[in-house]
């Protein structure tokens, strides 16, 4: 991770003369009236399945925890935290675990801490009561192992609008995502239908335990939502009305205060909106820090549209004469034109490849079904099925994700996937069906449709992909030798060759291993044999031309 020192010690000023601000937020908690009546003491049935109450947490047999919550927003909150108290625990120490690996300096993180308050001085003001206070119950059993950085409620506040600082103050593409719709023509039954991969990637251990959340809130309307322990947001969603939220990143700017997390705006719309013009009233009304598109898919409108949204423009972006919306990183509705930003993204970042392999993809005579639709998901070839590497930002599957979701939207109908990345079973849920079963009592089931389950990937069980996960491996083991000037064995630099020869970063590490030894000609191989293959991004391959001519001075 690099810094512009620059710029940390102008925010550092900024942090000191703003401090007042900064500590109201800290102190600033939801009304939590009543929380001495609220039940909070679980059963434990097994290690897989605990009850409070009406609300249960069970683990399935394909490995995803099943949570289901009702009632009001601080029961819903308690609720959550005492029956994934060990999951919410498991989350945080592998996201703070990935944080303290790309800043191991205790003094720097300290001081981000205090950057990070600052952001966030006006979050609190920009979170609906109704989720502070689910927050807030969802805090009470978060761990004081990270008390330093901040308390267990505020701590919980921040990281709901993690995924949006994390993707403006680097431009980290932690959010890398590809999304698509198609109904009428294009499908088998005419129906919507509805896919995404969320390329979200915090490491290996954050997506580990994954969670699909059923919730019954005292208002609004009843809704499913995928991710992980802690996350009152919504990344992934749909609601009984069969309206589904799904979130993909664009460029943004490094904001300089906090405001509505995206997570939180998708999740007030999957409650509150059963149509397409319902979810684009509630975008409005709030103020966001990031870029984002939020593709709205409405059984009752039959149909999907962008509402891509940014801290100085709005715009919604329905396309015509064709039965297919496309969604990456890039913007496509009028009023972002002339965006310089998106501009940038288009020209210079993998976002219009991967629209260009999907829309190619959905070129094909054969009609969208919700299997295709996870084989589309699934794949790992560039455009023309050029095979571009495993790993490489430019294929639908990265081969990072931490999952791919599903929706039939009309039949209130739900895939998702299981480990590894989208390349496990996609389990089924019928939303109707999943509501009535615990109506009914039915706690001892699954709340899956298990005969409706797509069969996860063969691809899983063959030496490439057993030499790809070789590959992270030993690509991160190489990398932090290359970081710290030490040597490795030739045979694992051969190795790393053979275990993914199609992928221009395996031949720019190699390069750049040469390169910090002094041995030009060697690296100077590598950097051309990268460049002869697909290179991620316009930066990129202007970094590794420069590298090529730094190598043909040196020798």
């Amino acid at each position: 991770m690099k810094y512009d020192i620059t710029y940390i010690f102008v925010l550092a000023s900024i942090v000191l003369l703003s401090s007042c601000g900064v500590k109201k937020s800290l102190v600033a908690r939801p009304d939590i009236s009543g929380i001495e009546q609220i039940d909070t003491a679980r059963v434990k049935h097994n290690n897989t399945f605990y009850t409070l109450n009406n609300n249960q947490l069970r683990k399935n047999k394909e490995g995803l925890w099943e949570l289901y919550l009702e009632g009001a927003p601080l029961e819903r909150g308690i609720a959550t935290g005492s029956l994934a108290r060990e999951l919410i625990k498991i989350q945080e120490d592998a996201f703070i675990g990935k944080v303290t690996e790309l800043i191991p300096s205790r003094s720097y993180l300290k001081f981000l801490s205090k950057i990070v308050a600052w952001y966030n001085r006006k979050l609190h003001l920009n979170v609906p009561e109704e989720y502070k206070a689910e927050i807030y119950g969802v805090s009470r059993y978060a761990s004081d192992d990270y008390n330093e950085f901040a308390e267990p409620y505020v701590r919980m506040l921040y990281a709901h609008g993690a995924h949006d600082i994390g993707h403006a103050l680097q431009d980290l593409m932690l959010v890398g995502c590809t999304s698509f719709a198609a109904w009428g023509e294009k499908t088998e039954d005419g129906q919507l239908l509805i896919g995404r991969n969320f390329d979200f990637y915090a490491g290996d251990d954050f997506s580990k335990e994954k969670l699909v959340t059923f919730m019954n809130p005292s208002k609004g309307h009843k809704f499913m939502t995928y991710g992980w322990a802690g996350m009152m947001g919504a990344v992934s969603g749909m609601n009984i009305e069969g309206l589904t939220v799904t979130i993909n990143a664009g460029k943004s700017k490094i904001p300089l205060i906090a405001k509505t997390p995206i997570s939180i705006l998708t999740r007030e719309i999957l409650q509150y909106a059963a149509t397409i013009d319902e979810a684009i009233a509630i975008a409005k009304k709030r103020e966001v820090f990031v870029s984002e598109s939020i593709m709205i898919g409405s059984a009752r409108d039959k149909k999907a549209v962008l509402i891509e949204i940014s801290p100085n423009n709005f715009g919604v972006y329905e396309v015509t004469n064709t039965n297919q919306l496309v969604c990456s990183n890039h913007f496509q509705s009028d009023v972002y034109t002339d965006d310089k930003r998106n501009k940038t993204a288009i020209a210079e970042s993998h976002s219009l490849y991967r629209y260009q392999r999907m829309t190619e993809l959905l070129s094909e005579p054969t009609k969208v079904t919700p299997s295709k639709a996870v084989a589309i998901l699934r794949n790992r070839e560039g455009i023309d099925d050029k095979r571009i590497g495993y790993g490489n930002e430019k294929a639908l599957n990265q081969m990072l994700a931490h999952h791919g979701i599903v929706f039939k939207p009309e039949e209130k109908k739900v895939w998702v996937s299981t480990n590894p990345y989208q390349m496990g079973a996609f389990v089924s849920y019928d939303l109707d069906e999943v509501f009535e079963k615990v109506h009914k009592g039915q706690t001892d089931i699954s709340l899956a449709t298990e005969e409706l389950t797509i069969p996860e990937d063969p691809f899983i069980h063959t030496d490439a992909y057993i030499n790809y996960e070789k590959f992270r491996v030993l690509s991160r083991t190489i990398e932090k030798a290359i970081e710290e000037e030490e040597k490795v064995s030739e045979t694992a630099l051969i190795q790393l060759e053979k275990l993914n020869s199609e992928y221009w970063k395996t031949y720019y590490i190699l390069g750049n291993y040469y390169y910090i030894h002094k041995e030009y000609k060697k690296a100077l191989i590598a950097y051309k044999q990268a460049k002869k293959r697909e290179i991620t991004t316009v930066p990129d391959s202007k970094k590794l031309q420069k590298l090529i001519n730094k190598c043909q001075r040196k020798l």
